[in-house]
Formats: structure tokens, C-alpha cells, sequence
């Protein structure tokens, strides 16, 4: 199969795009840079030169499927760009990938996506969830409104099928990276302690539903997919800690309302000094990993044939095998 791979420099991408070449496809990817040119083509994708945010017409080469995993993702800053990037970007990704051929086009979306912005503990969600296309988040906002588009492109000829992982982790992701740094200079500080239900989905299993999805039939469809074992927040970044030599037994915690108020103030802060980057707490970070959040994915065991391969112990030995490389 012919895949093009939109951002293939990105952490999910950059894992991707290798094990899709070992199960002999073909894949093209998406550049912007001449860096990124070469580390696409290191990967073993063949670069296209592109850019989703570009006014340019984007022209594809003769593809039989696309991967959507581009996209702006930040807990704060200026809703526009979310929109221009995820939700822009996708519609010119629609049109071009129909344009060159493709029958399939997997949008990576977001699990998050039906959070409310009141901040409600969600258990066991399913597809039959509401999204929130105008949510204060400029992430989730943007995520839900382009994955609709996604859907409703769906045709015969043309099938979309949207996955929603939760938190993706696995060696390199940047969470796990910025995570000594935030705990060693005290930044870090649970919500509610952390004992609450929080989904994950390891990269290997956002990888393996994405070879499923692939050769799915369902479209206009879309699919929660996550890690088997259930966790808590806490027993999750207790995890990620200690694989990398650091205890989370003397963190702070504060109340859910509290770490609201100060994001608020923090995203206010940030704006008036129009300071580069994301505060240390914003609302919308807080919204995200400070609720229960648990989704039920047997809508993709059943109708994708998804499992979830990697268990919570292979994923954290990942993290060993990489410092001893």
C-alpha cells in the first residue's frame, strides 16, 4: 500500500513511518524543512515537500491511504493558530488526498475531545459521548471540529475512520522528558493528589490500531482506543518516575479548583506579557490531566480487531531499554 504521513518528524510519526516500511508499504511524508526532509528520509518515508499551513494548493503524489497525525498541539496561547493548523489543514488534506487517489484516510483525533469545560469526571466513555466544538481549549475545539469534517467526508470510495487515543506515551514522548526537570524544580504537583482514573494508550498500541485501521472497511467511524490495564494519574507518573530514577512520594498536591483558578490567572499572565511558550499551569492543562478520565474502547476490540498488545510493564521496560542504548 501507498501511505502518506503527515507529521513524520512528530513523536508518533517518527515511530510510525519505520514500522510501516518493515510491513512493505510505501510511505511518503509530509516536509517543511530540509532538516525534516532528511529525517523522513532516514526514517525510510520519501519526502514531500508541503505544508498544511501554506495558502499553496497541497498536491500529493498517487497515494492509496492517508495518515493524519499532524497537528498544533499546546495547552495554551492564541486560538487561531489551532484552527489554521488542525482544522484548515485537515480540510486541504481531505481534498488533496481524494484528488490523489487515496480509498482510506485515518485522522488521528483526540480522546480529550469530549471533555467538558466544567470539568466533570468522565468514566467509561464511549463514541456515544458529545464533543465540544467551541470548548475553551483551542486544542480540543480545533480536534473536534475537524474531526467531524473527517467523518462527514466519508464516502464508499473514500473511508475515514478518526481514532482517539488518551495520553500517548512510551520512550521520547515529551511528557515523560519534561517530566525530571518539573520534579526536581518543584513545579510539579498533583491534582487531588492523583488518585483518579486516567486513561493512557502506549505509541506500539496507537501504532497497532493504526495498521488496523488501515485495513478496516468501517468508515465515517470513530474509535477510542487505550492501554488494557486501568491506572490512576498518580500510579502513572509514579511509573514514568521511576523508570527514570525519581520518586513522586514528597510532591504537593492542590484542589481541582484551586489549579483551575491559577491557570486562569496563569494564561491571563502570560497573554498580557505576551510571554513565548505555555505556563507552567494553564486552564486547559489542568482541565486535561487534573480530572477522571476513563474511556471504553470495545467499540475498536470488537469492530477493528484492536487489542492493545503492549502491557503497562513491556511499555515501562521500553523506557530501560532505551537508556541502555
Amino acid at each position: 500500500m501507498k501511505i502518506l504521513v503527515t507529521g513524520g518528524t512528530g513523536f508518533l510519526g517518527r515511530s510510525l513511518i519505520p514500522k510501516l516500511v518493515q510491513a512493505g508499504h510505501e510511505v511518503f511524508a509530509l516536509a517543511r524543512s530540509p532538516a525534516s526532509h532528511h529525517a523522513l528520509s532516514e526514517s525510510g518515508a520519501t519526502p514531500v515537500d508541503a505544508d498544511l499551513d501554506s495558502a499553496t494548493p497541497l498536491v500529493l503524489p498517487a497515494v492509496d491511504a492517508v495518515v493524519h497525525a499532524a497537528a498544533l498541539f499546546r495547552f495554551s496561547g492564541p486560538r487561531e493558530p489551532y484552527f489554521r493548523t488542525n482544522v484548515d489543514g485537515t480540510v486541504a488534506l481531505l481534498a488533496a488526498a481524494e484528488k490523489a487517489g487515496a480509498r482510506r484516510f485515518i485522522f488521528m483525533s483526540a480522546a480529550g475531545i469530549v471533555m467538558d469545560e466544567a470539568g466533570h469526571p468522565a468514566n467509561g466513555i464511549d463514541e456515544s459521548a458529545p464533543t465540544f466544538p467551541n470548548h475553551f481549549s483551542g486544542y480540543l475545539a480545533s480536534k473536534a471540529q475537524a474531526e467531524a469534517l473527517v467523518l462527514a467526508a466519508d464516502t464508499p470510495a473514500f473511508r475515514t475512520i478518526a481514532l482517539r487515543p488518551p495520553a500517548i506515551w512510551g520512550p521520547g514522548d515529551p511528557f515523560s522528558r519534561a517530566l525530571p526537570q518539573a520534579i526536581q524544580s518543584g513545579q510539579f504537583a498533583f491534582i487531588d493528589r492523583g488518585e483518579y482514573a486516567f486513561s493512557t494508550c502506549h505509541i506500539d498500541n496507537v501504532i497497532e490500531a493504526i495498521g488496523l485501521a488501515l485495513e478496516s472497511e468501517a468508515g465515517g467511524r470513530a474509535f477510542f482506543v487505550a492501554d488494557r490495564e486501568q491506572t490512576t494519574f498518580r500510579a502513572f507518573i509514579a511509573s514514568l518516575a521511576s523508570v527514570q530514577g525519581l520518586s513522586v512520594d514528597k510532591l504537593h498536591s492542590m484542589p481541582y479548583w484551586l489549579a483551575t483558578v491559577i491557570g486562569r490567572v496563569m494564561d491571563a499572565g502570560w497573554k498580557l506579557m505576551r510571554r513565548e511558550g505555555d505556563p507552567p499551569i494553564s486552564r486547559s492543562m489542568m482541565r486535561m490531566i487534573g480530572r477522571e478520565f476513563s474511556i471504553n474502547d470495545s467499540a475498536a476490540r470488537r469492530e477493528l480487531g484492536y487489542v492493545g498488545r503492549i502491557s503497562r510493564a513491556d511499555g515501562l521496560r521500553g523506557y530501560e531499554s532505551q537508556d541502555a542504548s
